[in-house]
């Protein structure tokens, strides 16, 4: 009898396991055989799986998932048709389908007393680690479309870039929350309803969601009544203390001499105070300066000297427009303070002759040209030379933790391009490694799509250091960058131009073209000398290019 009492109170938990948990925060994913997949589709199997209640719950909810293992015969989109039954959010299902899809914020709703069909939530995913809120450049789909597994939905505009957001369940869209052009939506907050059977569309015709933004109205919650008001306390109104009274100065007889100092005379003067009217703290009743002062100021004068008045100049109207900031201005503005207020930056520049270095540009174009490739820029030999220096020096290849400093293997560089947008800074992957033709196409494609507002998150995450060059397309001549967080150096590369330099003899000079550097360091991370010995390497490779071929 004792045995098949512990039956009896085993089987009754495990039936009350989905009642002891909530959906908002989901801690378990269940998992089916091959022998549960006939009883999967019955609407008797949705129930709500979130946070498990006490210990023992827990543990027999456990040994229940560990003696029932996923079915090898089950595929993806199966297994996550079946989480996102139980009411597990869709960004929990292991497997994506690129970082748009894996972010992507969904939960399932159910049928209330409002009439609902069983419904999913897509909330705006999160699509960069910056990433906070997000706008809605226009929907691909409108309400009442059919839906596909990999169909694009919408495209989001992120702090970077602007993204496809794609469908991860097959149904019908049935609701349209955030439309074309919403800004500053926050992540997880829903944007969309779609539903399983094209008959539940005209149910959320003028469906809104709560604004706690969870699934589907909870009647239950809805009927709870108001908790009382808090109980009035009697505040006592201060009593307002009286103003001190200043004394009224009392006039002397007119026989009587009034002694004041020369000072305390000329400032009464200016002012036309009568002295006869102030009562002397000085020596023996002398009125002095502090005397006319304090008379002045009870009387709500000032004691500089008066200004001719003047005819009020009213200003004109000043013309302007306001301009909204775009995600990619705020997230620019946000890290670039954040560099300035918390990385302690120091700045290193060298001259490099670049002479040597345009020829040998002129003869791989050439080469180019008769081959049929694109042609390479100064930058594209910039950027090969900065990755060999930061392999000949791998501390500038570093970034700062609070509790290590961590020295990249990979060289991955970011080139700033300043778009109609605003600024990108798309990354070249192992430029060590690559050749300058490479190097060159990837940063003109690259360039084009940041233009083109397209970039996606593989495109622009993952640099180890920057290069922004302001010489070859606007003719500066040097500046200091500002380092890109969380890396710990940016060279600034300014403009080529020719200078005289002292030839062999005392009375003989020459003409060479010299490029200004700017290194900038986080000073937690690099030192003074390690940043002298990479400009140091950059140097050589820039005026002995042929280094960079071996």
């Amino acid at each position: 009898m004792a045995y098949a009492s512990r039956i009896i109170n085993h089987s009754r938990k495990l039936r009350s396991v989905p009642k002891l948990m909530r959906h908002d925060h989901t801690v378990l994913v269940r998992c089916f055989s091959n022998g549960a997949q006939s009883s999967l589709c019955k609407r008797e199997d949705v129930a709500k799986i979130g946070r498990l209640g006490a210990p023992a719950e827990r543990e027999i909810v456990s040994n229940f998932v560990a003696r029932n293992p996923v079915s090898s015969g089950l595929s993806k989109n199966y297994l996550s048709r079946t989480t996102m039954r139980l009411g597990i959010p869709m960004g929990g299902v292991a497997y994506s389908r690129e970082l748009l899809c894996s972010q992507a914020l969904s939960r399932r709703g159910f049928a209330s007393d409002a009439g609902l069909p069983p419904h999913q939530e897509i909330g705006m995913p999160s699509l960069s680690p910056t990433m906070t809120e997000g706008n809605i450049a226009r929907w691909l789909k409108k309400e009442g479309d059919k839906v596909v597994p990999g169909e694009v939905l919408c495209e989001v505009e992120t702090d970077k870039a602007t993204v496809e957001l794609e469908c991860m369940e097959e149904g019908y869209l049935a609701k349209i929350i955030k439309g074309d052009g919403a800004k500053e939506i926050k992540v997880g907050e829903i944007i969309a309803i779609t539903v399983e059977e094209e008959e539940g569309i005209a149910k959320f015709k003028d469906y809104s969601p709560p604004a706690s933004g969870s699934g589907a109205p909870a009647a239950k919650d809805s009927a709870a009544p108001p908790p009382p008001p808090p109980p009035k306390e009697h505040v006592e109104q201060p009593v307002p203390s009286p103003e001190p009274k200043t004394p009224k100065p009392t006039s002397l007889p007119s026989g009587d001499r009034i002694f004041a100092s020369p000072l305390a005379r000329k400032l009464a003067e200016d002012h036309k105070v009568p002295l006869s009217s102030i009562k002397g703290t000085g020596p023996d009743g002398h009125i002095v300066k502090a005397d006319i002062e304090d008379y002045l100021a009870s009387r709500g004068k000032e004691v500089s000297t008066p200004t001719p008045k003047t005819k009020d100049v009213k200003l004109a109207s000043l013309d302007y427009v306001d301009i909204p900031h775009s995600q990619i201005r705020k997230v620019t503005a946000s890290r670039l303070l954040f560099s300035k207020q918390t990385i302690p930056h120091y700045y290193l520049t060298v001259d490099t002759c670049v002479d040597k270095l345009m020829a040998l540009r002129s003869q791989l174009n050439s080469l180019q040209e008769a081959s049929g490739g694109k042609r390479i820029s100064v930058n594209d030999l910039v950027i090969k030379a900065a990755a060999l220096a930061l392999r000949k020096v791998p501390q500038c290849n570093s970034s700062w933790t609070d509790d290590y400093i961590r020295q990249y293997n990979n060289v991955n560089i970011n080139v700033a391009v300043q778009t109609d947008n605003g600024l990108y800074v798309p990354v070249i992957r192992d430029a060590d490694k690559k050749g300058l033709s490479s190097i060159g196409e990837e940063v003109k494609k690259l360039a084009q799509k940041a233009k083109e507002n397209s970039l996606k998150p593989e495109d622009y995450e993952g640099g180890t250091f920057t290069v922004s060059n302001l010489g070859g397309p606007f003719s500066i001549k040097q500046f200091c960058a500002i380092i890109n967080p969380p890396q710990s150096g940016i060279l600034a590369v300014g403009s080529a131009e020719k200078r005289v330099i002292p030839g062999s003899g005392p009375d003989q000079y020459n003409f060479a073209s010299y490029m200004s550097v700017t290194l900038s360091c986080d000073h937690r991370v690099i030192d003074g000398a390690i940043g002298a010995e990479w400009l140091k390497a950059f140097k050589g490779y820039i005026e002995n290019p042929e280094t960079m071929l071996l």
